[in-house]
């Protein structure tokens, strides 16, 4: 086995041994075939208030300009899909979010991987990424072999679905590269785009973010439009509805994680807990969670929006 075979080898044995799902790599390059799509969808302003996604666009699409004499792209995924589920009739929020705030998690284990790389093959140039930096990292998935995008935009594996995360170790090592994923599996099939109650998933299969449930309880930080009103079940940070409506998601399996288990009271909190939740409970409950990013005040704006006494006004 010669020297990059080598490398290869134990480099995705360790991620595995850590914990990630699975493991693809890409040669580093400029990502030409994506150019022309990211432009349009930001002219469109489909990005909504998102006006990070227009900043550092060659570095989106070029990981050699985040990482000198970058050679390769690995990517990862590492599942998230939960074993336990929140009551019925409840607000509900997105399954990523039930543990401990995955973007630590996983830089956690993204620096072990590279401390290993550096004790076993040599101290290289690298960066560990973790939806944290302006990578098209689906783009990269699929480049990896990982798998195809689906029409809702997420990635989609055939014996794992979409519940999963992506990271990136970008890094000056030359690797053996798998086969970029050709076929898309999503066939005729429009149940994603059928169930969006905001119609956020278009017909051609590019997303509007600024119409997707998680943007509106996530990122953007003024009041929700009030032509919102009805439009959207009772989601109050992010939203998983694509996702549960997917076929490929009936191989989903609970994730093996413990910073990923969710606590009692997020899963058993009814709407009334919900309305009533306090400052000193939110941070309780969401002490190392994704949730306190858009903070106490955003989630009782979004909790507010969905009262049923306010559906009325």
């Amino acid at each position: 086995m010669n020297a990059k075979s080598l490398h290869t080898k134990i480099i995705k044995e360790e991620a595995y041994r850590l914990g990630f799902s699975s493991v693809g790599i890409a040669k580093a390059d400029f990502l030409s075939e994506e150019a022309f799509g990211l432009e349009k969808w930001l002219k469109k302003g489909y990005h909504g208030q998102m006006s990070y996604l227009k900043n550092h666009f060659d570095k989106r699409l070029d990981p050699r300009l985040l990482v000198e004499n970058a050679k390769s792209v690995i990517s990862l995924s590492f599942n998230y899909y939960p074993e336990k589920e929140q009551v019925e009739n409840t607000y509900k929020f997105a399954r990523y979010a039930y543990g401990k705030d995955y973007h630590k998690v996983l830089k956690k284990k993204g620096k072990s991987l590279i401390r290993f790389i550096q004790d076993k093959i040599a101290e290289v140039n690298m960066r560990f990424f973790v939806d944290s930096a302006p990578i098209m990292e689906r783009a990269w998935a699929v480049k990896s072999g990982l798998g195809w995008i689906g029409k809702n935009g997420l990635l989609l594996q055939r014996k794992a679905g979409s519940y999963f995360f992506l990271a990136e170790l970008i890094i000056d090592l030359e690797l053996e590269y798998d086969n970029s994923f050709r076929t898309n599996h999503c066939g005729q099939c429009t149940k994603c785009i059928d169930a969006c109650p905001t119609q956020a998933i278009l017909k051609n299969g590019v997303l509007d973010a600024s119409k997707c449930i998680s943007y509106l309880t996530i990122e953007l930080k003024e009041s929700i439009p009030e032509t919102f009103k009805n439009q959207y079940e009772e989601w109050v940070f992010g939203c998983d509805i694509c996702q549960e409506v997917c076929p490929w998601n009936s191989f989903s399996l609970p994730h093996k994680e413990v910073n990923f288990e969710v606590s009692n009271q997020l899963l058993s909190n009814t709407k009334n807990d919900w309305e009533n939740l306090t400052q000193i409970e939110f941070q309780n409950i969401f002490k190392d969670s994704a949730v306190k990013r858009t903070t106490f005040k955003g989630l009782k704006r979004n909790i507010d929006f969905l009262k049923p006494e306010n559906f009325l006004k």
